[in-house]
């Protein structure tokens, strides 16, 4: 079962602070820097579809992947509601990333927002990366964003409460972290209230999010393990060298 079963109902309002456009270019200046040649992407880990569907906007066919029926099915209604020549660009699929074969092969495949950090045993990486480099051509560009191990350490994880709301809802969400420190996973559990304005009825929601923090041997590791040349490590937006503050980095790999 998806560990965004209870509230991807409510995952977009969550993060309509996310700037998922800034976010979008950044990937698109990657590409540019790293498989210049880029047009078909695969995305292992899509969500509710907003980085495919910005992408798709930018001229790029999207193959989205995820686990999550129910944020498949918003990403879906997203691309119903995108303009035609956009739309045709998008492929939506309910599958689990480690193990999918679509029988085809990509300019580059892209996987952000951390689904690499949700991949937390040491099968589930080897399994994840294998399937990137089944679906990449030559030479094309695996790009991917984690949690970085230095940084999880350094500035230890924290309980944050995050509240938003729409016209129909106020959600409040608070996460409270436990890390495991010899298995390099924090657990991140989420206690979410939604409260209905009109009739002020009140929903409860608890999800647990596994969290593997990396480090960059590990990534260079799997790379090698898997057919890939490991390209570069760096903070993620920022083009920083990660440092003991950068939570998230993002790494480019090539396929061999």
């Amino acid at each position: 079962m998806s560990v965004f079963s209870s509230y991807a109902r409510y995952y977009d309002l969550l993060y309509k602070d996310k700037d998922y456009t800034a976010e979008a270019k950044y990937v698109r200046q990657l590409l540019h820097k790293y498989a210049a040649q880029a047009q078909s992407i695969l995305e292992l880990g899509c969500g509710t579809g907003i980085h495919a569907t910005l992408l798709a906007e930018m001229g790029y066919e999207i193959c989205g992947v995820d686990f999550s029926s129910e944020m498949l099915e918003r990403a879906k209604k997203r691309a119903y509601e995108l303009p035609p020549q956009h739309a045709e660009k998008l492929q939506f699929f309910h599958a689990d990333i480690r193990n999918i074969r679509l029988n085809r092969q990509f300019d580059a495949v892209i996987s952000l927002f951390h689904v690499i950090s949700y991949q937390t045993t040491n099968a589930d990486l080897q399994a994840t990366f294998a399937t990137a480099k089944t679906h990449l051509k030559t030479g094309g560009a695996f790009i991917f964003d984690y949690w970085y191990g230095a940084a999880v350490l350094s500035e230890r994880p924290a309980i944050r409460i995050k509240r938003f709301e729409d016209d129909e809802i106020a959600i409040t969400r608070i996460a409270e972290p436990v890390i495991h420190v010899n298995d390099n996973i924090v657990d991140v559990n989420y206690q979410i209230f939604v409260k209905n304005k009109q009739t002020g009825a009140v929903e409860e929601l608890h999800e647990v999010h596994k969290m593997r923090y990396l480090f960059q041997p590990e990534i260079k590791w799997l790379a090698t393990a898997n057919g890939f040349e490991f390209i570069t490590c760096r903070e993620w937006m920022s083009e920083r060298i990660p440092d003991l503050k950068s939570w998230g980095v993002y790494c480019v790999c090539r396929a061999l």
